[in-house]
């Protein structure tokens, strides 16, 4: 990798643009301009432009061949992840470190990193004079807490393109890159339990009065898995994996391996074998935090009020909108006569599908073969991206792709990616670019 490269991105990694702190608003301001920026120094226009209170930078650069050429979105974000707890930090988050190989920083491998390998790859063709698409950059500064700008934008967009590039997501290991056909959707959820007035004496009113922690837990337990799968209301839509899907699932790593390589442990005896059908083609129910009580003092008492976020994953097929309301009644239906339930739903998207068969994608295969000299396995993504589904619904076909790995820690302390996948994530980013040229 290239010093100059590496000054370039190092820049763009220093900006903290972490979206869900609003005292980093301006800094998130602040990335989306340097996108601008970069636009602009590589031969086209570009406009920070305020979407609801949030920052889109919207930008084009012309094709070198004139009129006529096809049009290619590119879309990234340039906010990140808190770089909390910094104390696991073995550098400091925002200063692009080299170690081992690989460049550690918030950000370098979600998503500005990835973002940067497109930018380059249009700059550098763009120089040449061999840049032979419209290349539009639609750029988002909240995916990290919910990604509705970009998604109202492209609903009210009315020109579109030939084909979207997102470099957002992993390898499967080393070498072997993936094309996501598919993100699950998300709804999110706050719970807030009340079943009384004031704290209670568990000595006096135990096992007479209601908890609100216990009320809490007998109403998670109406909505999370048995044997693996949801509820049935929960699941109700889901497009079933085809049986070619299934077979190439079949060649990825073990499910085992993947938990273990992470440190988890199974939720139950057949979650390895079943790995990648529940991550990818499953919904899955899952309590992210829970409040009540006192965890840590020695405090005898009946919790009046409990707290939970809880979230589903929606399989392609499914719809937030039927799903909701059935997650929302299996949880009051269990809840206790006594108990005053508050639902807030924080959030929603909905999940998308990728038709594998589309001129888009099998264009972008042959790209990434010419460049890293392996064809991309095709799956499911597990995680969570608004833009997947709107450009669905706009009718077009994405390419969802990346050059982090299992081990780059996304959303965890001393994220990384390997130094030497950047410029191959920029020569990848080129051919994609060229092999559009047929659309």
């Amino acid at each position: 990798m290239e010093q100059a490269w590496l000054d370039e991105l190092s820049e763009f990694i220093r900006i903290p643009s972490v979206s869900a702190d609003s005292e980093r608003a301006g800094e998130v301001r602040q990335a989306g301009e340097w996108v601008c920026d970069f636009v602009r120094r590589a031969g086209g226009e570009a406009e920070l432009r305020d979407w609801n209170g949030r920052p889109l930078a919207l930008g084009e650069i012309p094709a070198s061949t004139g009129n006529g050429a096809p049009t290619v979105i590119c879309y990234g974000h340039f906010d990140v992840q808190p770089a909390a707890p910094l104390e696991l930090w073995e550098s400091d988050p925002f200063e692009a470190t080299v170690r081992d190989g690989r460049l550690f920083a918030r950000g370098i491998a979600d998503d500005k990193g990835q973002l940067y390998m497109l930018l380059k790859a249009a700059e550098e063709l763009k120089a040449r004079g061999e840049l032979p698409v419209n290349l539009r950059f639609c750029c988002d500064g909240e995916e990290e807490t919910g990604g509705h700008s970009i998604v109202e934008f492209l609903a009210a967009d009315e020109r579109g393109g030939d084909a979207c590039v997102i470099y957002d997501s992993a390898m499967l290991k080393p070498g072997v890159p993936l094309f996501n056909l598919s993100t699950r959707g998300l709804v999110y959820f706050h719970i807030r339990v009340r079943t009384g007035e004031r704290d209670l004496h568990s000595g006096v009113f135990g096992g007479a009065a209601l908890n609100a922690i216990h009320a809490l837990v007998q109403s998670l337990e109406a909505v999370l898995p048995k044997g693996g799968r949801l509820p049935e209301p929960l699941r109700a839509g889901i497009a079933e994996p085809t049986e070619e899907e299934l077979a190439g699932w079949a060649e990825l790593t073990p499910g085992d391996e993947e938990l273990a390589a992470q440190g988890a442990r199974p939720m139950d005896h057949q979650a390895g074998e079943e790995f990648y059908l529940r991550t990818f083609a499953e919904p899955a129910v899952d309590v992210n935090g829970i409040e009540g009580g006192s965890p840590h003092q020695q405090k005898t008492v009946l919790p009046i009020e409990a707290h939970a976020n809880l979230s589903i994953r929606l399989a392609p097929g499914q719809d937030p909108e039927q799903i909701a309301p059935e997650v929302e009644r299996l949880l009051r239906e269990a809840a206790p006569e006594a108990a005053e339930l508050e639902i807030t739903r924080l959030s929603s998207a909905p999940p998308g599908l990728v038709d594998a068969q589309s001129p888009a994608v099998q264009l972008g295969l042959d790209a990434f073969e010419r460049a890293l000299g392996t064809r991309p396995l095709l799956v499911r993504s597990g995680g969570t991206l608004p833009i997947v589904p709107a450009l669905a619904d706009k009718g077009i076909p994405t390419i969802l792709t990346g050059f982090a790995l299992p081990d780059s820690n996304i959303h965890s302390p001393n994220e990384n990616i390997l130094v030497d996948y950047v410029p191959l994530g920029v020569k990848a980013a080129q051919e994609l670019y060229k092999g559009f040229a047929e659309l």
